[in-house]
């Protein structure tokens, strides 16, 4: 099969496209036929080798999150899907590999696609989706009638969360450039807040829930602006950077130390929660998320989508941070037909 490699960590010029043999199959894995391949900020931090202190590459690997397509074969161990049936899912990073025509996917982490989608919405759904899941459901226990911050709206994880937030029943705040306020009104976003002139720690001031995607000096801010007993989820501890000033061993260590105190200072002082959450590998809240995407109350943003031999350009773009939503690779038979 054809697959996006890297052999070494780098700038996006480090992908190659080669011929590699065909996953195997175990008992409980479902092999997949990819026909769309999302692409997440986590990606372009495992390839620059940002990650390296918590995700170890053995060279050569490909990369990829997100994945939707076909089930072209089932373990002995398979029960709940057949040859044939659309599925998608974002695999544990243990496993990745979805820049390639074909991945065996534990059975465990896969959900039927959303009838609703084509192959790349459901392919820009996954990561993004769980992680919004794991924030707003899972970690802050978002109820009908609150008030909740989602940074950077226009985002991948942003866009998910805004339409999660509105099921929900909650009051949405967000921020974003003003190229983008349209987009995310149109959303559901009750409040939009340009990040460039207006203070979101005042106009979201005693919210119940904030979902941090910045971090640094922002999430110090969101533990002064979240009311007193809210819940902060955030999704951006900093590793990279961390990992940039100390060094891999050192750089998570140093981001760990950071991150408990600062989740007992916020508890100690206004009694906040603050949880860092990464996304579980559930093809069971995939299976939720795909029955809301279903009823018509979310649809995933997707704003490009290149073909897996331009995988070095779609790496280029995502890092401009630019980006509306997601940007997608076609795979396969999606590439071939133009889905």
């Amino acid at each position: 099969m054809k697959a996006a490699l890297i052999h070494g960590y780098g700038q996006p010029d480090v992908f190659r496209i080669e011929d590699v043999p065909a996953p195997v199959c175990g008992p409980r894995d479902v092999l997949v036929d990819v026909r769309a391949a999302g692409i997440n900020p986590i990606d372009y931090k495992i390839r620059s080798g940002g990650q390296r202190a918590v995700i170890w590459l053995s060279f050569p690997a490909v990369l990829g999150l997100d994945v939707s397509g076909v089930v072209a074969q089932v373990g002995d161990q398979v029960t709940r899907f057949a040859v044939g049936d659309e599925v998608f899912a974002s695999p544990s990073h243990r496993r990745m590999g979805t820049y390639a025509e074909q991945i065996a996917v534990r059975e465990s982490e896969l959900a039927r696609k959303p009838s609703r989608l084509s192959h790349a919405q459901a392919a820009a759904l996954p990561l993004v989706g769980l992680t919004a899941w794991d924030s707003l459901m899972g970690a802050c226990k978002l109820q009908a009638g609150e008030r909740v911050l989602i940074q950077a709206g226009s985002g991948g994880v942003g866009t998910i969360a805004i339409q999660l937030a509105k099921h929900v029943g909650a009051e949405v705040f967000t921020t974003c450039s003003p190229r983008n306020h349209e987009l995310v009104a149109g959303l559901g976003a009750d409040h939009v807040i340009d990040y460039r002139t207006q203070d979101w720690a005042v106009e979201a001031a005693d919210v119940d829930v904030i979902l941090e995607s910045i971090g640094g000096d922002d999430l110090e801010r969101a533990i002064g602006a979240v009311k007193r007993g809210g819940r902060i989820a955030s999704i951006a501890a900093g590793l990279p950077q961390y990992t940039k000033r100390f060094g891999p061993a050192l750089g998570l260590t140093a981001m760990i130390s950071a991150t408990l105190w600062r989740m007992v200072r916020a508890r100690a002082t206004r009694g906040v929660k603050l949880s860092m959450v990464t996304r579980r590998a559930s093809g069971a809240n995939l299976q939720q998320l795909a029955a809301i995407v279903d009823a018509g109350d979310m649809t995933p943003v997707v704003d490009r989508v290149f073909a897996l031999d331009d995988v070095a350009e779609a790496h280029r773009y995502l890092e401009t941070s630019r980006a509306r939503g997601k940007v997608v690779l076609a795979v396969g038979e999606a590439a071939k037909n133009g889905e």
